[in-house]
């Protein structure tokens, strides 16, 4: 059972908005890429991962904090032993020398598994020091089909693409009942878990530098057209409907600057293609509520709307 569900961090979903409307530098772009790889991966975990999960209480995307050091995990499955996943999307050729790991032209990169084993380690020391007396078991994941790790000692706790079947099948085993003890460890470490803000880690912005325009949902370029009802995309030819096409627009914009004022002209220059106020309007009346006169009018969000802007 799905105790905290996987969603896509908020700073992947701000450097998308800001790599279709602005110029990343290389490091920026390059994380970018890593977080948009590392998301991928986790969504191919945890379809691969379907058919055991209803065994186990399963937590995705922890951030916690013990010892004033804060530590993240990509999955964790409590029954009657807690597993802890460090899920990789990893492509192309690897190698190992000693505790060291490299890419293929030499270039040494942070051991994956001293990452996971200082996540073992400080969940092992909160859980007891919560009052749980309950084994940890880590593994690292690597799930591209793509990747392969040379001279790796047959001993280290990692999962190849082609053996995850293995992974599950000996993870059927060990499904028993949950107890209450599975289930208030649960409550403990969601209670726990912190929401950590990237905007201070974020490139510098401002609205009117921003390209605008209505970004295409599924490749996220801003190469698209706007007809009286669709928003099509020249890029991909995705077609979507202008009415949640716009409303989109309007979640990104409040993403981007959470504590501005939402007003139609904004929008409208945002969104660039939609040539009236009175279309912005029609299309806002159903999720927002409209405050004050004049120039002074803004929106906000409806309280039984907020799901709409969810983030984790």
């Amino acid at each position: 059972m799905i105790v905290k569900s996987r969603v896509e961090s908020l700073e992947l979903q701000i450097l998308r908005i800001l790599n279709a409307r602005m110029n990343l530098s290389p490091k920026e772009y390059s994380n970018y890429l890593y977080l948009e790889k590392g998301y991928e991966g986790e969504v191919i975990f945890d379809r691969r991962m379907e058919e055991i999960e209803k065994g186990f209480l399963v937590m995705n995307d922890l951030l916690l904090e013990h010892g004033n050091t804060k530590f993240q995990i990509d999955s964790l499955f409590i029954s009657k032993i807690i597993h802890l996943f460090e899920v990789k999307y990893f492509e192309g050729d690897y190698y190992m020398e000693g505790d060291r790991w490299y890419t293929s032209n030499g270039t040494e990169i942070k051991n994956p598994l001293i990452q996971m084993e200082r996540a073992e380690s400080l969940l092992r020391r909160m859980i007891r020091e919560l009052g749980f007396n309950i084994n940890i078991e880590s593994t690292l994941v690597f799930v591209n089909p793509n990747f392969y790790l040379y001279q790796a000692p047959r001993n280290l706790p990692i999962i190849f693409p082609n053996h995850i079947p293995r992974l599950l099948h000996n993870l059927q085993k060990q499904i028993t009942p949950i107890k209450n003890t599975h289930t208030n460890l649960s409550d403990r470490l969601l209670s726990l878990h912190s929401h950590d803000s990237p905007y201070k880690r974020l490139p510098e912005y401002n609205f009117e530098k921003l390209k605008k325009g209505i970004a295409c949902s599924h490749c996220h370029t801003l190469n698209t057209i706007v007809t009286r009802k669709t928003l099509i995309c020249n890029n991909c030819g995705k077609r979507e409907n202008i009415h949640e096409a716009v409303l989109r627009s309007v979640r990104d914009l409040q993403l981007l600057f959470p504590e501005e004022e939402l007003t139609v002209s904004k929008i409208q220059d945002w969104c660039k293609s939609i040539k009236t106020k009175k279309a912005i309007r029609n299309i806002l009346v159903d999720d927002f509520t409209l405050s004050g006169c004049g120039r002074g009018a803004h929106y906000t969000i409806k309280e039984n709307k907020e799901g709409y802007l969810l983030l984790e």
